[in-house]
């Protein structure tokens, strides 16, 4: 059995058993495997051992790898894009799971209108309140969703955060339970679940376990999946 292969069901295994702590069914929470910085070959292995999801973070990179791959996989974009990357954004993937200011869902729209195709994004919170981080505070993310619900080509999914790095996943709890409080709140105001179900996107490889219990329906893997990245 491969590493990858060996990893993935462990990971695998561990999303079952999250889920069903917090009173929920597995496939409730998909798995998106960081594969930024790594192969395309490491990609294609994961995707013989059946992952499809995965989660970019470069652009340049992710167009490369994208064009190496070919049809098949669902490309989340985890990375902040610029403003002025917007056209790249919006031809590449099937989700931005970072957008968290006006200007950006404005350019993805205008790009996206000029392709004839509409995406799902994630609105990311900076919920940590971290000034080295993007995202929009979560007082803001309120305004933020109403401007953006009017553009057409933008179908918001859900929130997406990057907590504070702490060692102890229990640590990081609070801030998972926050984003999903912020969720529920936006939701009742008739901001989220426009589209469907309400995505969360939040925990990595140390604490997705946790983000589960607290909500998470999108995990974001890469480390414990492929390995220390090479560069």
């Amino acid at each position: 059995m491969s590493e990858i292969k060996e990893n993935l069901e462990k990971i695998r295994d561990r999303i079952s058993t999250a889920a069903r702590r917090a009173g929920r069914s597995a496939d409730s929470v998909r798995l998106v495997a960081v594969s930024k910085k790594m192969p395309f070959e490491k990609v294609q292995e994961a995707m013989a051992c059946g992952q499809m999801l995965f989660g970019e973070s470069y652009l340049q990179e992710a167009r490369q790898k994208i064009a190496s791959i070919g049809a098949g996989p669902t490309w989340h974009f985890i990375g902040h894009v610029q403003s002025n990357k917007a056209k790249g954004a919006a031809e590449l993937f099937d989700t931005i799971e970072t957008v968290d200011r006006l200007k950006l869902a404005r350019e993805l729209d205008r790009n996206l209108a000029e392709a004839g195709r509409q995406m799902s994004i994630l609105i990311q919170i900076n919920i940590g309140r971290e000034a080295q981080k993007s995202g929009v505070l979560p007082e803001g993310a309120e305004a933020l969703l109403a401007k953006i619900n009017e553009l057409p080509n933008l179908q918001i999914k859900g929130l997406m955060t990057m907590p504070p790095f702490l060692p102890d996943p229990e640590a990081v709890r609070p801030y998972f339970r926050q984003l999903r409080l912020l969720a529920e709140k936006l939701e009742k105001s008739g901001l989220l679940g426009l589209h469907g179900k309400v995505e969360l996107s939040m925990g990595m490889s140390g604490d997705f376990e946790v983000a589960i219990e607290e909500g998470a329906t999108l995990v974001r893997v890469g480390t414990a999946i492929f390995g220390d990245r090479p560069y």
